[in-house]
């Protein structure tokens, strides 16, 4: 263990920290170059097989990038597909960012340094960093952009170069150490644990994007809002920005156990599917859509103006069937499946619209992390592994084996550390904030 990390641990000030020696080495998970192909011809492609933990080389520092100290991360399902090397290998990601120069070479490594979404203390900046300082206790905004393309002045997601970070390039969360871009830090909420504050920001700012964002569905007071997996880390989320912006939300979900947790998180109508009676072919059965939207309306009266999709393959053609005549299907994943069907009749004689909506940029995830230090919303971590045990943890939602968010904890020994405002936690309320991890 380093003195640089202790000292993180102990809460040192920045000039405690400044002073100590950074590692040249520190653990992290990673998948290795050399295993691509393992899993060809497997059905069951388990990532526990594909994640190490172990020694890293710490990189050298460009002029605008820092070193986290991670006390916590999260996982989210761009690990799982870089765990089983689809669609495509993520190291033909680092291949390419290497051929860009320096800065890209470093990346292009044997090793691929995993994950999106973390929490932690700045210990180093860059020549060029002018806005953060060691010491400070931030919050990773996933996303990176080239501010030398003028496209992103307007919508840095329209940005050609636009990557996620841990997932298209190396150095991401899952160590005790991770190096990202100054623009990408947030200051960390301050009535929240290290692994509540890093279990928010990618899936909360993907949905803000698709309902509030102005690039996506612009949803409006009272619009009723079809949320599909309301208990998943995208649709825990959703359902609280659709409340808090005066929607309807009616979230769908697989079991009664998560209709109740969902009605406990204050939606009032709930839709479990797992009711439905259609065979193999599941929500893709042809009177998949009508029995769905029989249902919507027993409970709110009318069709979604939104349905907040990223299930895919699996429910798709039922969203474009539900949807109310003008209304938007606002998709942004297909962890089902990439090839999706539905009866297009239904989208241009309805005249429905379909959005893709992919990321979020940074006024998005700066104004979602707004609402989460504002208690407006809560994060919905159900479960916490540590650093070891990151294969277990991204296995769980490789299988679906969770509800909300999984946390790692990297560089911190404990949960429940981190509480900068205790007073602030208990005015929001323990209840609130901890609802997921009481299920």
């Amino acid at each position: 263990m380093s003195d640089l990390l202790e000292a993180v641990r102990a809460g040192a000030a920045g000039g405690e920290l400044q002073a100590l020696d950074l590692p040249t080495r520190f653990r992290a998970a990673y998948t290795r170059k050399d295993e691509v192909g393992i899993f060809d011809g497997m059905t069951d492609k388990d990532v526990r097989r594909s994640i190490h933990v172990g020694d890293v080389d710490m990189p050298e520092l460009a002029p605008d990038e820092v070193v986290v100290a991670v006390m916590a991360a999260a996982i989210n399902y761009n690990t799982v597909w870089s765990a089983i090397f689809e669609p495509v290998p993520t190291f033909a990601f680092l291949e390419k960012l290497g051929r860009t120069g320096w800065n890209g070479a470093r990346h292009d490594l044997p090793y691929h340094i995993l994950g999106s979404d973390a929490c932690g203390v700045v210990v180093r900046i860059g020549s060029g960093v002018r806005k953060w300082k060691v010491g400070d206790k931030v919050v990773v905004s996933p996303g990176i952009f080239d501010e030398e393309d003028h496209l992103s002045y307007e919508d840095s997601m329209l940005a050609t170069g636009q990557l996620a970070w841990g997932f298209e390039n190396n150095f991401g969360a899952f160590g005790d150490f991770c190096v990202v871009k100054a623009n990408q830090l947030i200051p960390k909420p301050t009535h929240l644990s290290w692994e509540e504050a890093a279990s928010n920001t990618l899936c909360a700012a993907t949905a803000y994007r698709m309902l509030v964002g102005l690039h996506s569905a612009r949803m409006k007071q009272g619009d009723v809002v079809l949320i599909w997996g309301g208990t998943g880390g995208l649709g825990s989320y959703a359902t609280q920005l659709v409340r808090n912006g005066g929607g309807i939300p009616v979230a769908v979900v697989s079991s009664a156990e998560k209709a109740e947790l969902v009605r406990a998180q204050g939606c009032e109508h709930v839709i479990n599917r797992s009711e439905f009676e259609f065979g193999e072919h599941g929500m893709r059965h042809p009177k998949a859509g009508r029995v769905l939207g029989e249902a919507v309306r027993r409970l709110v009266g009318e069709d979604p103006q939104i349905v907040f999709e990223y299930l895919g393959q699996e429910t798709f053609g039922a969203s474009v069937y539900v949807a109310a005549r003008g209304g938007v299907v606002v998709t942004c994943g297909s962890s089902t499946g990439y090839k999706h069907e539905f009866d297009n009749r239904f989208l241009w004689m309805r005249l429905k619209r379909i959005i893709g909506s992919h990321g979020f940029n940074y006024a998005e995830a700066v104004a979602t992390n707004r609402l989460i230090n504002l208690g407006m919303i809560h994060p919905t971590l159900s479960t916490v592994f540590t650093l070891d045990e990151v294969g277990e943890a991204t296995r769980a939602v490789q299988t679906n084996q969770h509800v909300g968010k999984v946390a790692v904890l990297c560089a911190a020994t404990e949960e429940h550390q981190g509480v900068d405002d205790p007073a602030k936690r208990e005015r929001i309320g323990e209840d609130r904030i901890t609802l997921y991890r009481r299920r």
